[in-house]
């Protein structure tokens, strides 16, 4: 929240006068992040340090990692305002955000870091999506790009599609809507609980882009993993207070939105450089059985995937005019 300073109450003891020119304020901002740092999240401290800096340090963002909400609760404090900024996924509540869920919809196409956060970016500044986002005083400020997901498994090693049938599955929408064609059951583990619910046989498989499958311990207990599902990956917006923003100088107000830009460049280039990296080597060194689709299979996936989009479309056209923003979303995706 904004803390003021008055310089010229140091001036001295026996006057009650403040000089005008001395008083200025000094700006901090509470972060709602969770688990820990992490890939996902050096955008956000990244963010953190270039604001610091440009401001010389009139401007903090405090990041907190779960101290002031859970996970699935940060779009409602960023509503009432509890705190400035926070990051949350949009599959955590599609019912609250349903217009960013098109960003996680099976476009079965395989795009660099830097173009989704580019698509994510077109899709932010969409009057569709901004007016959605309005409903919670929140303002849209940056993606948190991820790769495409990939499954890790325990139990059998998939050789066929038709093999997918019965595997309890942990997932984003998009992905679970297809494979849940093949016979999969979508089941609800939480992010930092899926190592046990692995080892324990509460689930067969889990989604998650390369950054969670290390953290989130899946690569340790995996058996398996698929390298090509392109079925879409999640949407894990950061996002601001609409009144906090609104209320910035316009110094710290350039110095927030001049430093987006350089942050997510700085993510890619973690992501890519060490994440994917570290990913494929510990694959290799556990001797994680690599399951690579065919040509033949992936068609048959994204044919699935097509029933998948259009009932996206089919259930949020009363709401908004969801033809219109899938067909803004695609046309990203098609460049």
């Amino acid at each position: 929240m904004l803390k003021r300073i008055n310089k010229a109450a140091l001036v001295s003891a026996f006057t009650l006068s403040f000089i005008a020119g001395d008083v200025y304020a000094a700006t901090e901002w509470n972060v709602s992040l969770w688990s820990k740092r992490r890939a996902f999240t050096e955008h956000v401290e990244k963010l953190a340090e270039l604001v610091s800096a440009k401001t010389n340090g009139d401007f903090q963002l405090n990041i907190s990692y779960g101290g002031l909400s859970k996970n699935k609760e940060n779009l409602d404090g960023i509503s009432f305002g509890a705190f400035e900024m926070a990051q949350f996924c949009s599959f955590y509540h599609a019912a609250k955000n349903p217009t960013i869920t098109v960003t996680e919809l099976p476009f079965a196409k395989d795009v660099s870091l830097k173009r989704l956060s580019e698509i994510s970016q077109a899709v932010y500044s969409h009057p569709t999506v901004a007016k959605d986002l309005a409903r919670w005083n929140s303002t849209l400020l940056m993606p948190s790009p991820l790769p495409q997901y990939n499954l890790i498994g325990v139990g059998d090693t998939p050789k066929s599609l038709a093999d997918f049938k019965g595997k309890r599955l942990r997932g984003p929408g998009g992905i679970a809507g297809v494979m849940s064609q093949l016979g999969a059951v979508k089941t609800g583990v939480a992010a930092n609980e899926v190592r046990q619910a692995l080892d324990s046989g509460v689930i067969d498989t889990v989604a998650f882009a390369q950054h969670a499958h290390l953290a989130f311990g899946s690569i340790q207990a995996g058996k398996w993993a698929t390298t090509n599902l392109n079925l879409g990956t999640a949407n894990c917006p950061v996002v601001v207070n609409t009144d906090a923003i609104n209320s910035l100088s316009a110094e710290h107000k350039e110095a927030l939105l001049s430093s987006v830009q350089e942050s997510l460049d700085y993510y890619v280039e973690n992501y890519e450089g060490n994440v994917i990296k570290k990913y494929n080597n510990t694959v290799t060194e556990k001797g994680i059985e690599r399951v690579t689709f065919t040509a033949e299979q992936t068609a048959e996936l994204n044919t699935l995937a097509e029933s998948v989009r259009a009932a996206w479309i089919e259930k949020y056209k009363g709401q908004f005019d969801a033809q219109a923003l899938y067909d803004f979303t695609a046309a990203e995706f098609a460049k």
